[in-house]
């Protein structure tokens, strides 16, 4: 089934933080299926090379997630390039390491704002269309952290078990609509977030870290028809780091 082609043709995509990392895995996986992909991102050059790359399937628009603003220029872009939005990726994320005890409120507030604010007001924005095309499917792209305690990751954790709760309440708000909401909680992923923290494989049982495109998979099953009858869910996939 992975290799089938056509899993989302016709399904008009917005993938935040898309334009490297995770996010851009996301990207390529929707498009090769057959989706038209708008990748957003405060990377204006990374995601003009990436929309570049893929061609006439993807179209990069700067997106700050946390200003509501620009969350609607984005789906008037969108819906004016390829129409109403019915997938919709919250990918984009950031960490900042510090402790219940060191975190200032700064930060901790910088991490809430992008992590939790930035998915509630995605959410927010593409309902209008999907409710118009009557479907949708929302993936939150939540974490590990959002399973379990973790180290030095407060603000972090606090978001990603945020994201878990608002999925579900969104779950049971917009099923009516045929408007499905799902997270996915990833593990330790081999990108750049992952790479600055200097983690080692030694805690997750399958003894190495994931690859972005195998998270992806996850997402393209989400967004696709395949799984019509899954909302409210939590997608864990992080090699086994949850289990013990």
């Amino acid at each position: 089934m992975l290799d089938t082609p056509g899993r989302v043709t016709g399904k008009v995509a917005v993938v935040t933080g898309g334009a490297h990392g995770m996010g851009a895995a996301h990207v390529r996986l929707l498009a090769e299926h057959g989706a038209c992909v708008v990748i957003a991102d405060v990377d204006k050059s990374e995601g003009i090379r990436l929309a570049q790359e893929l061609g006439h399937r993807a179209h990069f628009v700067q997106l700050d997630v946390t200003d509501p603003d620009q969350w609607r220029a984005l789906t008037e872009t969108t819906r004016s390039r390829f129409g109403p939005i019915d997938v919709l990726v919250n990918n984009a994320g950031i960490l900042l390491s510090h402790t219940v005890e060191t975190a200032t409120l700064t930060d901790f507030r910088k991490v809430i704002e992008v992590n939790q604010i930035g998915t509630f007001l995605g959410m927010q924005a593409v309902i209008p269309s999907m409710k118009e095309v009557g479907r949708g499917s929302i993936i939150n792209i939540s974490s590990s952290a959002g399973a379990v305690g973790i180290t030095d990751n407060f603000a972090y954790a606090a978001s990603k078990w945020a994201v878990r709760g608002m999925t579900k309440e969104a779950a049971l708000e917009l099923a009516p609509f045929n408007i499905r909401v799902n997270a996915i909680l990833p593990g330790e992923v081999n990108t750049r977030m992952i790479a600055d923290l200097h983690l080692t494989v030694e805690t997750t049982p399958l003894g190495r870290f994931g690859d972005p495109r195998e998270i992806a998979y996850l997402a393209l099953y989400l967004a696709s028809e395949e799984s019509a009858y899954t909302t409210g869910a939590d997608h864990v996939i992080d090699g086994g780091y949850t289990v013990p």
